[in-house]
């Protein structure tokens, strides 16, 4: 069965179609190609994956030098409190996106989902709730990319996932084709609640975090309608060098 027969089945009978797929046949690495037995990855492929360094910014995971927040953390503080990351977005981790986003490969996206949810602290959420795409675009693509990293996350942890609270209300350019200056503008406005979150702390999960732009904008929705925090998952950060 091919990745794009897979990505336009229901999510529950594509779990079940994965799973039968992955029980009659050997798995090869997405990197690679080698065996991987079941494993979307080889070890070695994981191992070599980059990761973030240890002193994070506790707010965005921009690096700093003793762990603290970063100056734009404290200049402007975002509307969530906290950033988790699978890895930094860096060669070979960048290819396993673009496959994900662009090739309707959803096995990077199991992957990714089950490598934030081993991350200490996740667990500590009421809600799972994947950065939304705008009708048209997921027309066009065929699934949202960050829904299918919300699911092994959700699965994985027992947090409720939550794919109808927040919507995208208008088509935006993407964002990685504007300055960075740009980005925050461009998704203001763009997303709107339609649940009383009173009390919740939400996991508000995405593929990629560049500037932040869309998570800041994401979260401030979400605060309005009474999440009392609001932490981002990601499966790669884009980190200044």
């Amino acid at each position: 069965m091919t990745p794009e027969v897979l990505s336009i089945l229901p999510h529950r009978l594509r779990d079940t179609a994965t799973r039968v797929v992955n029980a009659l046949l050997p798995a090869s690495c997405l990197l690679c190609g080698g065996n991987s037995g079941t494993a979307t990855l080889c070890p070695g492929c994981a191992a070599d994956l980059p990761r973030l360094t240890e002193n994070l910014c506790p707010q965005c995971a921009e690096p700093t030098s003793r762990g603290e927040r970063c100056g734009a953390c404290l200049h402007d503080p975002p509307d969530f409190e906290r950033t988790f990351a699978a890895c930094c977005y860096d060669f070979p981790a960048d290819r396993l996106i673009q496959a994900l986003k662009y090739g309707h490969q959803l096995a990077p996206a199991r992957w990714f989902g089950n490598a934030l949810a081993t991350l200490p602290g996740i667990a500590n959420h009421d809600l799972v709730v994947p950065l939304p795409l705008h009708p048209e675009r997921l027309r066009q693509r065929g699934f949202n990319q960050a829904a299918e990293i919300a699911r092994p996350i959700a699965r994985a942890t027992g947090i409720r996932l939550d794919t109808a609270s927040l919507s995208r209300t208008r088509p935006t350019p993407a964002q990685a084709a504007l300055p960075l200056k740009a980005r925050r503008t461009n998704v203001r406005g763009a997303f709107a609640c339609s649940h009383d979150l009173a009390g919740l702390r939400i996991l508000l999960v995405d593929d990629v975090m560049t500037t932040g732009a869309t998570a800041r904008e994401c979260a401030r929705i979400l605060k309005l309608h009474g999440a009392a925090a609001v932490s981002v998952a990601v499966a790669a950060r884009a980190v200044r060098i």
